[in-house]
């Protein structure tokens, strides 16, 4: 029987501040519904005009991952290769800039036929464009859009998800990724930044089908109870993801609250079962390391003010780590 064909979207946002993990989020998100039997790739969207990464101060943006086909793109696709265990290809990173420059010769060959060139009407139409692209021959595109809502930055992005949601409600999902912090002074989980973060998302007529919930620690029945009343969501739509000893738990920590089931719940298919199997060991043996190794790497793009930045050489530092637990 010939596999069935259609394309689902899952669109993950992120809210409060960057850095949260959305692009580890994406990569666990798109291995469960790999392990269920679903063709699935990953998608970077990201807001600055930059055509690609290439040029940019890895200070600035973290490492510049490079693709099979020679794209100089985001690191984060070099985590859904991780995850996915897949090559991707560039046309998964698609940037403002790659929108507004395609637009803007479109305009110079006389495409629009002498028209007018409105922003609005027809940047989200190419963002959608490049994503359907990009997911051709996939069943499955999980994509993240890099940034916070409320940026000024990323609201043709929303716009383009918001004609996607109105077009095809039934095969487009928003996951909204939002922080909880814990302050030292107070000791106590403060639940409001992402309710902030969740009504910046109404004002662009969206509302998430999912929150997912970082923090420290797991996130309690009342956060959960003030997120869900936020975002008019039913409880068991907002999922608790705290930190972890190994990002490589996240889809385990996902699975665990049932999160694929519904999901896929939501998208109008019904679960399937998954193989985590070889995921689940290669965890236990990440977790179970005893014996420490110290490695240092000479290297030009680590000090960022106070601070020293992993993420410039991340490959280098998730090589070394793989051949570890190897």
């Amino acid at each position: 029987m010939p596999e069935r064909e259609f394309l689902k979207l899952i669109f993950v946002s992120g809210g409060v501040l960057s850095g949260l993990g959305k692009g580890i989020t994406t990569s666990s998100i798109a291995l469960l519904l790999k392990s269920s039997g679903y063709k699935t790739t990953a998608i970077k969207c990201d807001m600055y005009l930059n055509i690609d990464a290439g040029t940019m101060n890895p200070l600035e943006h973290g490492e510049v991952f490079v693709t099979n086909d020679k794209a100089e793109t985001d690191q984060d696709i070099g985590h859904y290769e991780r995850f996915l265990n897949t090559d991707l290809p560039g046309k998964n990173y698609i940037t403002a800039g790659q929108v507004y420059f395609d637009v803007l010769n479109r305009e110079r060959r006389l495409e629009y036929q002498g028209q007018s060139i409105d922003a609005y009407k027809e940047i989200p139409e190419e963002i959608i464009r490049r994503i359907k692209q990009a997911a051709k021959g996939y069943q499955m595109a999980v994509i993240e859009l890099g940034g916070t809502v409320g940026e000024y930055q990323n609201i043709m992005f929303f716009e383009a998800i918001r004609r996607l949601k109105i077009r095809n409600p039934e095969s487009t999902v928003l996951i909204h990724v939002g922080y909880l912090p814990i302050p030292k002074t107070l000791g106590e989980m403060k639940s409001k930044p992402i309710q902030q973060s969740i009504y910046q998302l109404g004002t662009l007529g969206l509302r998430p089908d999912f929150v997912i919930a970082r923090s420290e620690s797991p996130v309690d029945l009342k956060r959960r109870e003030k997120i869900a009343f936020a975002a008019a969501l039913d409880l068991d739509d907002v999922i608790s993801n705290p930190d972890v000893k190994t990002v490589y738990e996240v889809p385990l920590l996902l699975d665990k609250q049932k999160f694929t089931t519904k999901l896929l719940k939501r998208l109008g298919l019904k679960g399937r079962p998954k193989d985590l199997t070889s995921w689940r060991r290669m965890v236990k043996k990440i977790k179970s390391a005893q014996k420490p190794l110290r490695i240092g790497i000479v290297a030009k793009y680590i000090s960022s003010g106070d601070f020293t930045l992993e993420d410039s050489y991340i490959c280098v530092n998730e090589a070394l780590k793989h051949a570890a637990w190897a």
